[in-house]
């Protein structure tokens, strides 16, 4: 009989803790690694996780809860890793566990502000784990909708297709539907532009602008993502498809989504800083546009993107929302 795969999930927010309900109806035993002590105490005694979808109700028996960042990996053949962008470098900076054997799939939607990479390939660079190891799971898939047993879409992507389908076939069920591909580049791009796109979404709602407008940005968003992504890594791939255009349109227009609830309260007038303070929850696309912005702006190749621009000028610059709006509108079609 064939050992059953290990499986660890790094963060204690909302998609980590969806991530281990999917997990956990396919699982015997997971490994779950949150910095936070109080909410691992009372997920032993409560069986649910205080801070984020606290309507889930875990069998404890399943989980191996643990603040070790390396009693979390040490046994685990495949880590997810769902923590913000910016926390990665310093969670992995504690690590004494080598992560050359394992498998890792990111879950995180932003790249990493030290390096400048999207997750996946940090890890190769920083931490030499052939790309063949490395993949990514993206939505369209929200978390809120994961508590709720909504029916929910995943996309894994990975090199190595064996690979994919083992996570993607630990994810499935009733509930979820998972498809695989090899762009990983591709959809881990897109997971992060989306959020920049939804900032925007917001922002203009926030300004007042209607859903005719919204369905232009929309639209020009995906090419604009299109642009972007070919600039970065030329392969075949279709933009409709549901990681680029699905995982966009579920991000720009879902009143779960916290990038645009972020988006709309800086267009109503909040500063960057008392909208960050008023969500209870990191707004990726936030680190993702000065990011974004920086990649194309020193690449050789630059595409085209007025609204990662326009985002960029008012979260970074200060620039008036109502007035860079004003000015994008002209730059759309």
């Amino acid at each position: 009989m064939s050992k059953e795969i290990q499986f660890a999930v790094i963060g204690g927010g909302s998609w980590a803790t969806a991530l281990v309900k999917m997990l956990c109806e396919n699982v015997t035993r997971l490994n779950w690694y949150m910095r936070n002590d109080d909410a691992i105490a009372h997920i032993k005694k409560e069986q649910h996780n205080p801070n984020y979808l606290s309507s889930v109700e875990f069998n404890t028996q399943q989980l191996n809860l643990t603040s070790d960042i390396n009693e979390a990996v040490k046994d685990a053949d495949y880590i997810i890793f769902a923590i913000p962008s910016a926390f990665l470098k310093s969670s992995l900076d504690t690590l004494e566990v080598s992560l050359t054997d394992k498998t890792i799939f990111s879950a995180i939607k932003g790249i990493v502000p030290e390096s400048s990479l999207i997750v996946g390939e940090h890890f190769n660079q920083y931490h030499n784990i052939p790309f063949e190891q490395i993949g990514v799971i993206t939505g369209p898939c929200h978390a809120e909708e994961v508590a709720l047993e909504r029916l929910s879409y995943l996309t894994i992507a990975c090199a190595d297709e064996d690979r994919a389908k083992i996570m993607a076939n630990h994810l499935s069920n009733h509930y979820i539907t998972c498809k695989t591909t090899e762009d990983v580049i591709g959809t881990e791009y897109a997971a992060v532009l989306k959020n920049i796109y939804a900032i925007a979404a917001g922002i203009a709602h926030g300004l007042g602008y209607g859903d005719n407008f919204q369905s232009v940005l929309m639209s020009n968003a995906i090419r604009e993502m299109k642009r972007f992504i070919k600039k970065r890594y030329k392969m075949k791939r279709n933009i409709n498809d549901s990681a680029y255009l699905g995982d966009l349109l579920v991000t720009g227009y879902s009143v779960f989504s916290r990038n645009r609830m972020f988006g709309n309260m800086i267009g109503k007038g909040y500063t960057v800083k008392s909208a960050q303070m008023e969500m209870s929850m990191i707004a990726e696309g936030y680190y993702a546009a000065k990011s974004a912005y920086l990649i194309n702006k020193q690449s050789e190749k630059k595409a085209r993107t007025p609204i990662i621009n326009s985002v960029y000028a008012i979260l970074y610059e200060n620039k008036n929302p109502k007035k860079v709006f004003l000015k994008l509108v002209d730059k759309l079609d």
